[in-house]
């Protein structure tokens, strides 16, 4: 019985190694495909679609409201985020055990067909951008009877 919870134990750490592995894999790949900033740490989303819009969640916390852009065009949604600084929190030896808040510009794109970009609405409140995007109305279609 002993036996079995030490090897119970054994083996769940060794799959919580190899996860963590995997996990430091994919993060670096991502870091490096990315630049600076990982898609998975920056403007995470969500959309919900209506028949009549779209309504979107943005998280982009610790970013000044002027350092926000947004754009539509194509059946596109470009929001471009930008932060000049941030506060060092080293002592006076520059010593700091983790430091991952970066600086810099970033963005993401969102493909929203169909979207009236005179009638959107932007509100942040925070740290969280809220998007409504009107949908054009349907073009009136004729149904045509065959006879």
């Amino acid at each position: 019985m002993a036996n079995d919870m030490m090897n119970w134990h054994n083996d769940l750490f060794d799959r919580f190694n190899d996860l963590t592995k995997m996990d430091d894999l994919v993060n670096g790949l991502e870091r490096s495909f990315s630049g600076n900033f990982g898609s998975s740490a920056v403007l995470k989303t969500d959309i919900k679609e209506t028949d009549e819009q779209y309504e979107m969640h943005v998280d982009v916390p610790g970013i000044k409201k002027d350092d926000i852009a947004l754009k539509y065009r194509d059946g596109n949604l470009s929001i471009a985020v930008k932060r000049d600084s941030i506060s060092d929190d080293s002592d006076k030896d520059g010593n700091i055990i983790a430091s991952e808040r970066r600086t810099g510009r970033f963005g993401r794109q969102y493909a929203l067909p169909d979207v009236d970009a005179s009638k959107i609405e932007a509100h942040y409140e925070d740290g969280v951008l809220k998007l409504t995007l009107p949908k054009k109305a349907a073009a009136d279609t004729h149904h045509i009877e065959i006879q």
